[in-house]
């Protein structure tokens, strides 16, 4: 049996997302729970070389550890003798990067409640001993529901862990401290997610400066910018931006908090659901990109991943997508990690430095000015997720070095053994979707025929469920009138919601006001408890 032919047991692939150099992506149902899941096989140099997948393992260990609705999971990692994967959660949706670019800034609920799922994420992260070190638009996805997951720990650390000398992260994006290489800490987690929560707000990020060497000083020296943003949030912004690690609001919950106090006193109580909404109407724009999209024709576009050799010192990876229909899957070594994300930024690709002499140099692309290019033109940015050394030259450099962190205590045989898998399978969904709002309008009908007043009313409801996408949930009303029950299937709208008609109905006069439960069931059986609302029915026609 050769590499491309072996699969994961206990998964059944449906198709295939994309493959390159390093590798192929398929996305994948697992039998035992119905779960989709994306399967990353590693083929080649990359699956081969046992200390790679070393490395591999520990980081998968630290990553799989992170098991929360606001980040995306890792769900298992398998070794045979035949091949390598890794399996993760398939998140049907867009990154924020490709809603920002296709639609420009958000509205500031949007922007906020964005903020808030992601310091979710982090929270759940950092309480686990992880920095994600690169939070940036490509690294959150938006799914049809306006839920918001972080993505990509392909250069995490355990907090506290020094960073030998190396700077790691996007210059966009990174903190002032590291820009000079400390320990990873969870306030530069939340300085990241601050300044892209300013390019929610007015389309850029906070620094943009031409050069690694001017956005360096500017993240360290530069006045936090507040102008472009409404005056409601300037103080957030200062607060998570401010220079010095100890002056930004930590641990993220207790940011977290502030950002709900915040919100309600300027937006109202309803700002989290306006936002949500609005996001899940911008990501509904984009729905060709979901990863659930199949290809009219059948075909999948593909483009590798660079591996480039040191001479046989070490493996080193640049970042290029391995795309498909608008889906990517990224291998990333630095932190030696796997993610998969929806993405539409391309990648810098950067080489392994030959030695300590002659640095491999690379520019950082231009910020682009035109905020939505077409779907043939990519936008390039300073370079993405690199380990950069800025240069004290006059042209802006980064010194680039790529060399997998050594792990002692797992070192495999050259030939792996049987099966081994770090994490367990996806766990059975046992959990049901949850109910939101639940209304009807109008709230008063009369019999089928009357020819002045309303004979129907729209029920809607909005309903999220923490793996089956919102358009493939089973949504239906059932109500009773005269003694008859009837149930009456919900279609799921661009807007988010889901929404039925009830009406039609024939004189009752011992029905004046009608019960009405709305229930929803996920793919994998679980039915939600039943939300109730009334709808009066009046037993005569309004007068003409």
């Amino acid at each position: 049996m050769n590499a491309h032919d072996w699969q994961v047991s206990g998964y059944t692939h449906r198709r295939e997302l994309g493959s390159g150099a390093s590798g192929r992506v398929v996305l994948a149902v697992h039998d035992a729970t119905g779960t989709p899941t994306a399967i990353k096989y590693l083929v080649g140099k990359v699956g081969d070389d046992p200390s790679f997948r070393a490395a591999f393992r520990a980081e998968a260990e630290l990553l799989a550890a992170i098991d929360d609705p606001h980040v995306a999971r890792l769900y298992e990692y398998v070794e045979t003798a035949h091949g390598a994967a890794i399996v993760m959660e398939l998140v049907d949706g867009v990154s924020l990067r490709q809603m920002l670019r296709a639609n420009g800034p958000t509205e500031p609920e949007s922007a906020l409640y964005v903020l808030k799922g992601s310091l979710l994420g982090l929270h759940a992260a950092h309480v686990r001993g992880v920095v994600h070190r690169d939070y940036k638009p490509e690294n959150v996805l938006v799914t049809a529901a306006g839920q918001s997951k972080l993505a990509d720990f392909g250069i995490a650390m355990p907090i506290g862990r020094e960073a030998g000398g190396s700077v790691t992260g996007t210059p966009r994006y990174m903190a002032p401290e590291q820009w000079r290489g400390a320990a990873a800490t969870p306030a530069s987690d939340i300085y990241a997610a601050t300044a892209v929560f300013y390019e929610c707000l007015t389309g850029h990020a906070p620094y943009v400066g031409p050069g690694l060497i001017d956005l360096r000083d500017q993240h360290a020296h530069a006045p936090i910018p507040t102008d472009a943003a409404p005056a409601s949030v300037h103080d957030l912004l200062r607060q998570g931006l401010a220079k010095a690690p100890e002056e930004r609001p930590q641990p993220a919950a207790t940011f977290l908090d502030w950002l709900e106090t915040v919100a309600a006193g300027a937006y109202g109580p309803q700002w989290e659901e306006r936002g949500r909404s609005r996001l899940a109407e911008r990501a509904a724009l984009l729905a060709l990109l979901f990863p659930s999209h199949q290809p009219s024709d059948g075909s999948t576009a593909v483009a590798a991943t660079v591996l480039a050799d040191d001479r046989g010192r070490a493996w080193g990876w640049g970042r290029k997508a391995l795309v498909a229909g608008g889906v990517t899957a990224l291998l990333v070594t630095g932190g030696m990690s796997y993610s998969y994300a929806s993405r539409e930024e391309p990648a810098v690709e950067l080489a392994v430095e030959p030695g300590p002499s002659t640095p491999v140099v690379a520019t950082p692309a231009a910020e682009p000015k035109d905020p939505t290019p077409g779907p043939t033109t990519p936008t390039p940015t300073p370079s993405p997720t690199a380990t950069t050394t800025p240069s004290a030259t006059a042209a802006p450099t980064a010194s680039v070095t790529r060399t997998p962190t050594a792990t002692p205590s797992r070192t495999p045989s050259a030939t792996p053994g049987p099966l081994v898998s770090t994490t367990p399978p996806p766990p059975p969904d046992v959990t049901a979707p949850t109910l939101g709002r639940v209304a009807a309008s109008p709230q008063t009908i009369e019999p089928a025929g009357c020819p002045y007043g309303p004979t129907s009313s729209t029920v809607t409801a909005t309903v999220d469920d923490d793996r089956t996408p919102p358009e493939s949930l089973r949504v239906s009303f059932r109500y009773t009138v005269g003694g008859k029950t009837s149930t009456v299937a919900m279609s799921y709208t661009r807007s988010g919601h889901h929404r039925g008609t009830l009406g039609g109905l024939p004189v009752d006069r011992s029905t004046p006001r009608i019960p009405v439960d709305v229930t929803a069931t996920d793919a994998a059986g679980n039915t939600a408890k039943p939300v109730r609302v009334y709808v009066s029915f009046q037993p005569y026609c309004t007068p003409g």
